[in-house]
């Protein structure tokens, strides 16, 4: 994965405010990556992953997933179909792990994609 959807990523959560804006702009940022065909963001939910905002065409065979974790806490994973750099997924996840927890916290109400 090239630097350029990481760079996307960081102009995302400097311009939008929204959680769910961010989101689905962060997956289709991912996309626009050679090495990525399909990214998803998976919210934890009582034990349970629920996936949310998604972009491209979907690839189980090669799905990497990695963990978004918010101050110790697993709050979702980011899924990626593709071959993309793993560091980088991790820098991603990371850097949206605030937006999962709003997204993943929605106060009882369903996720509506």
């Amino acid at each position: 994965m090239s630097e350029g959807p990481v760079a996307a990523i960081e102009r995302i959560l400097d311009e939008l405010e929204d959680a769910d804006d961010v989101l689905r702009a962060a997956v289709a940022a991912l996309v626009t990556d050679h090495e990525v065909v399909w990214a998803g963001i998976a919210f934890l939910e009582d034990g349970a992953l629920t996936l949310g905002p998604a972009a491209g065409t979907p690839d189980d065979a090669r799905r990497s997933r990695v963990a978004v974790v918010y101050e110790g806490t697993l709050v979702g994973e980011l899924w990626v179909d593709g071959s993309p750099d793993r560091a980088l997924l991790e820098q991603v996840a990371s850097r949206i792990a605030p937006q999962v927890l709003i997204g993943w916290d929605t106060g009882g109400e369903a996720w509506q994609p």
